[in-house]
């Protein structure tokens, strides 16, 4: 877990130097920050949904995912939180669900997180998780700093998420291969455009009740393996 604990700690750090900085900056400023953010998460969602060539099981993963996560409006029930969470911390930033989802996508959907994790619950030493952390600590004063204080705690679902695959490989590490891993990818990198899209403010896409595509590609990986 040493790789996810310094990864966290760099976002940590990273998202307080942001939100120093935003603090400084003009509200031009702040917006051409927040549009540049933007299209780098779809550029990069571009790039991540190129991972995988199995198409019929990233539609699938995508349509299913997004059905059942209308159907359990995760969306709403996020919505709900957040809001409580900013009135009890008495946060103002009206941006705080977009920071911390997009921060989550960026930060735990790409292959070198999921590399990274198997390379550590294998018992390697965490020189990939180590090389993202300082990756992530740049780009989360980047994000805080357009996004807000949402991205600070995006470093919650980066513990439980990362930390807990890496505990799974330690019980589960044979059963991993390269098509779980460029699948699932994929399917982060599609929500990560869905992102970029939504903070964009072309269309408000309901990227969070798109989240259980994430579980369900990895179910349609393994049915589509063992046919």
């Amino acid at each position: 877990m040493l790789g996810t604990i310094i990864n966290v700690a760099t976002v940590i750090i990273g998202s307080l130097i942001g939100l120093l900085v935003h603090s400084k900056l003009s509200s031009r400023i702040t917006e051409i920050t927040f549009q540049g953010i933007g299209i780098f998460t779809i550029f990069l969602g571009i790039v991540m949904a190129m991972k995988s060539t199995e198409f019929l099981i990233i539609i699938i993963s995508i349509v299913a995912g997004s059905i059942l996560g209308e159907l359990l409006n995760i969306e709403k029930w996020f919505d709900k939180l957040s809001s409580k969470l900013k009135v009890k911390l008495k946060f103002t930033n009206t941006k705080f669900s977009e920071g911390l989802v997009t921060a989550f996508l960026l930060f735990c959907m790409g292959s070198m997180t999921i590399l990274g994790a198997i390379e550590e619950g294998l018992g390697g030493k965490p020189n990939l998780l180590l090389t993202k952390s300082i990756m992530d600590g740049f780009s989360s004063i980047a994000l805080s700093s357009a996004l807000g204080i949402g991205v600070l705690f995006s470093v919650i679902p980066l513990l439980i998420y990362q930390g807990g695959l890496t505990l799974l490989t330690k019980f589960f590490g044979n059963y991993f291969n390269d098509n779980y891993i460029n699948n699932l990818s994929s399917v982060g990198g599609l929500l990560l455009i869905g992102m970029g899209i939504r903070i964009l403010e072309i269309k408000k896409i309901r990227v969070l009740n798109m989240l259980p595509a994430l579980l369900i590609v990895l179910i349609m990986t393994y049915i589509v393996g063992k046919i």
